[in-house]
């Protein structure tokens, strides 16, 4: 297996992006919802709406020129084609630092957190807080390589990761992530390499026992009822995606208004958004997230990362014992599933940093990128 890392430059070719047009002009739309909400998915206006800029406003070049700008780059781990951004920073000694995103995002949810964390004095920080960054696509993401066979969970990435920070030359690093990225985040921590400062936490995938939820405080009953109602009305998505992945693969394969409508209603329900998806994200940042799964044509492939994971938990979840290595957790009120101080103190030895935000929701880096980046600063600054 070659370890040689490969310099990567994207450029979708003009014939891709004119199929995509003719199949958005094509599109046949459902019926609209019976309600006057968005309790049954995606209002068909609003996906209208974003279709429409999609066709007649949107440029994808700007998004290329942007990835390409950052630095981009391939190398294979465990015979898969790994796809990630390496912005390093202009200060010699800043933290290298692994950020992983989660499903249905990709690198991009870090965009505008990007520069402030790689060169904070030009925007208005301190030298000493600034990082390195490491970006992967996650496996059947984005312009990573597409598993083939079965084997591809969140242990195995966490494998790929901890190679790939040691194949950049990093002895000493740190690792963040939310959603799927939390939790290959929190199992390099419990793996904790050689090398590892700690990590940063957005979104913990642990699960109260009986015994907290019997002894809940109201604030952490609140806590519990927002996941009960995750549960309850936004989580058919991981059901379907953890049992029958490849079903709905065909319609996220076929058409860009059906995986349009997939990935916008992770948006909807799970931000801080009031209602109002369109005054926390740009349609085209949106439109941007879209395109990193309908050009790769990754529906199919990055759903099945949660039939992955569900066949692994078959064997075990996270490990019991609590964490040894330093962990700092921000908890957004947006975020469905969430841990009060009390509930991370008991699974993480060493918890150097929690603390409950006002705004902002799943997508964190995006929604509120400024409260996200004090966070991270804050959380990972007594392990530089």
């Amino acid at each position: 297996m070659s370890t040689t890392i490969h310099p990567f430059h994207l450029a979708i070719p003009e014939a891709d992006l004119a199929d995509l047009q003719s199949r958005l002009a094509l599109t046949r739309w459902p019926d609209a919802e019976t309600v006057a909400d968005a309790s049954q998915g995606p209002q068909l206006a609003r996906l209208r709406a974003l279709v429409t800029r999609w066709r007649d406003g949107y440029d994808w070049r700007k998004c290329e020129t942007m990835l390409n700008g950052l630095g981009q780059y391939h190398t294979d781990i465990d015979g898969l084609d790994i796809h990630f951004l390496h912005v390093r920073s202009p200060e010699h000694d800043a933290m290298p630092l692994l950020m992983t995103h989660g499903w249905p995002g990709s690198v991009l949810e870090f965009r505008d957190v990007i520069g402030p964390l790689t060169d904070p004095v030009a925007h208005g920080g301190q030298a000493g807080d600034a990082f390195h960054l490491v970006i992967p696509s996650l496996p059947g993401f984005g312009f990573s390589g597409k598993p083939v066979a079965t084997g591809w969970n969140v242990n195995r990435i966490a494998d790929a990761w901890i190679e790939l920070m040691t194949r950049l030359g990093y002895q000493r690093w740190a690792a963040q992530g939310g959603d799927w990225g939390g939790a290959v985040t929190t199992t390099i921590g419990y793996k904790a390499p050689a090398g590892l400062a700690g990590i940063h936490l957005n979104m913990l995938m642990f699960q109260p026992t009986a015994q907290e939820r019997a002894e809940a405080t109201p604030h952490e009953q609140a806590m519990l009822d927002d996941a009960q109602r995750y549960d309850q009305q936004f989580s058919g998505y991981f059901k379907v995606q953890a049992t029958r992945p490849q079903s709905v693969g065909f319609g996220l394969a076929d058409s860009p208004a059906g995986l349009a409508a997939w990935i916008y209603a992770l948006f909807q329900d799970v931000s801080d958004n009031d209602g109002k998806v369109e005054t926390v994200f740009a349609l085209d940042a949106i439109i941007d997230d879209i395109m990193l799964y309908w050009l790769p044509n990754t529906g199919a492939s990055s759903a099945r990362l949660y039939w992955e994971t569900m066949q692994a938990m078959r064997h075990g979840g996270m490990p019991a014992a609590p964490m040894a290595v330093p962990a700092a957790i921000s908890m957004f009120p947006g975020e469905q599933v969430r841990l009060s101080r009390r509930w991370a103190e008991k699974r993480f030895a060493r918890l150097v940093h929690f603390n409950e935000l006002d705004r902002g929701g799943h997508f964190a880096a995006m929604e509120q990128p400024a409260l996200f980046i004090d966070e991270l600063r804050t959380g990972l600054r007594q392990l530089r």
